[in-house]
């Protein structure tokens, strides 16, 4: 990178976007009409850059208290990943991508413009279907015109950059169909427009020219864009789903494929394991479900978009809703049923047939019925219920809930008044929000992830797979639970077997509230047939 790009640089350049974004994010969110016009775009890019932002900061409180100050390499990598992490929309997951290559390039010792080109190559790979008259022509231009200038190591390549932004926002209408018909400038190249003019000042210590107006004088002709663009908001899909996902390479692949067919605006970033997903769908159940075969969603967030909606409902029907929910133990039956569920008493060995389920879903008298099966082994028997009951004209909503505590947490947002897609959509988000663990005893000598358990070893397993391996319940208790919040979290939900030990629940109880300050905990008996304990962290 350039000399004048330096770590207190793009300490500046953090602040300056987020200002800048701020005096114009109104502006921006008013010319939103593509992919879909719902007005948030300069939000969500000042969210992306907010969180940006707070990373770089954390690096330099970091160093406040020795004499070395961080390398640039340092602050730009933790600027792209606070911009990974608190992507919103479209435009701010693109954007966070963008960064990424420009961190990427940095470490390898480019120049402004060899960063640049290779943020727009990395933005264009992440995009399903790339269309022009977007963002991502913005970013190229901005990458070409960097390259062209005289001196790529000085603010000159800085101000050529911008200038080819300005440049090539202004021939956005000319590109993209909708925008000629609105009469308007692409909204998220405007707020790339603004990111860069932050840079521009920062490296020279001089604010740059405004870009032109955002809404165009005249009409301009369209010609056809140079790859095919996708639909556009009217009568689009109804949801934008995204969610952080840790998960490895090749099962992000198979994700790009399922989700591409899904729905459309797919957008993907990110890198090393860890991942930020960006879908418009009708099905947001189906897209966060296929994050979870793909790795560990969190952090997901499911927008329904106003314009999607359609007109509401019929009054009577947002009353003629149901949950069913299958359980082990009474004591989990009796707090599902608190709730309003419908419960199935699953029996230890014995899940139940497609057939108990479905007389559950008729029991439950709705035209409306959410699914939680609770159990990863029940998803398909879960399915084949969910087509019977559709087929005979009961709406099904299947939840791909693979824990007790999952299905806990989804009741505890399902709100019968609402829209059926918004309940359910909610419930979903909450559910995937929610990583779950448990306790159970190792029966026989067997390999496991962990390593060899012997019989009457104590078993700890997140998500499914043995992480611990103790030879005290209450010991390896506290070692899951430890692990589970290494990542995070604000509420931990625990459920008691009937074989736990006494005083389980207050011994973890107090360990969350002596090590863990901003983390809420609440208990539950799950009873007799219930694993010794289950554990939730939202």
């Amino acid at each position: 990178m350039p000399q004048s790009l330096d770590a207190s640089a793009v300490r500046a350049w953090c602040s300056l976007a987020l200002e800048a974004l701020g005096r114009e994010r109104e502006e921006i969110d008013a010319i939103n009409v593509y992919p879909v016009a719902d007005g948030d775009t300069g939000t969500n890019l000042y969210l992306t850059v907010e969180s940006a932002t707070q990373a770089v900061e954390a690096v330099f409180a970091a160093h406040e208290t020795g004499d070395s100050a961080p390398a640039v390499t340092d602050v730009i990598r933790a600027m792209a990943h606070g911009a990974l992490i608190g992507a919103r929309g479209n435009s701010g997951t693109i954007l966070a991508q963008l960064l990424r290559g420009m961190a990427e390039r940095t470490g390898g010792g480019d120049d402004l413009a060899g960063a640049l080109r290779r943020a727009a190559e990395l933005a264009r790979e992440a995009v399903a279907h790339p269309v022009e008259g977007t963002i991502l022509t913005v970013a190229r231009a901005a990458a070409d015109a960097a390259a062209g200038a005289s001196a790529s190591a000085s603010p000159d390549a800085v101000r050529a950059a911008y200038a080819g932004a300005c440049a090539a926002l202004e021939a956005t209408p000319g590109q993209l169909a909708v925008l000629d018909r609105a009469g308007v400038v692409d909204a998220g190249g405007r707020g790339l427009v603004t990111v860069l003019g932050a840079l521009v000042q920062a490296v020279s210590g001089e604010a740059p020219h405004a870009p032109g107006p955002a809404h165009t004088r005249t009409a301009r002709p369209v010609p056809q864009p140079a790859v095919a663009t996708e639909p556009c908001a009217d009568g689009g899909p109804a949801f934008e789903v995204i969610y952080l996902l840790e998960a490895d390479d090749e099962a992000v692949a198979h994700l790009r494929t399922r989700l591409d067919g899904l729905g459309d605006s797919l957008v993907v970033v990110g890198g090393d394991g860890l991942w930020n997903v960006h879908v418009h769908v009708d099905d947001a159940g189906a897209a966060v479900e296929a994050g979870v075969e793909a790795g560990r969603p969190y952090r997901i967030r499911i927008t329904h978009f106003d314009t999607a909606a359609g007109p509401d409902p019929d009054p009577r029907e947002q009353t003629q809703r149901a949950v069913v929910a299958v359980v082990q133990g009474e004591g989990l039956a009796d707090l599902c049923r608190q709730a309003g569920a419908t419960t199935v008493l699953a029996r230890p060995g014995e899940p139940p047939a497609s057939g108990e389920l479905v007389e559950a879903i008729r029991r439950a008298h709705a035209r409306e019925v959410v699914l939680l099966p609770n159990e990863t082994v029940l998803r398909h028997t879960a399915a084949a219920a969910a087509e019977q009951a559709r087929a005979e004209g009961v709406r099904v909503a299947l939840i791909p809930t693979r824990s007790a505590v999952q299905g806990i947490a989804a009741l505890a947002v399902h709100a019968p008044d609402r829209r059926f897609d918004e309940d359910v959509v909610a419930m979903t988000a909450a559910a995937g929000a929610t990583r779950y663990a448990e306790l159970a005893v190792a029966e026989r000598q067997s390999w496991t992830s962990a390593g060899v358990c012997q019989a009457g070893d104590v078993l700890g397993l997140i998500d499914g797979d043995v992480a611990v391996i103790g030879k005290d319940l209450t010991d390896t208790a506290l070692t899951l639970l430890d692990r589970m919040l290494s990542s995070g979290g604000e509420l931990v939900t625990l459920v008691l077997g009937g074989t736990a030990p006494e005083g389980l629940s207050a011994r973890l109880e107090s360990h969350v509230r002596e090590g863990y300050l901003a983390v809420d905990t609440v208990a539950y008996e799950g009873g007799d047939r219930v694993t010794p304990l289950l554990i939730g962290v939202e």
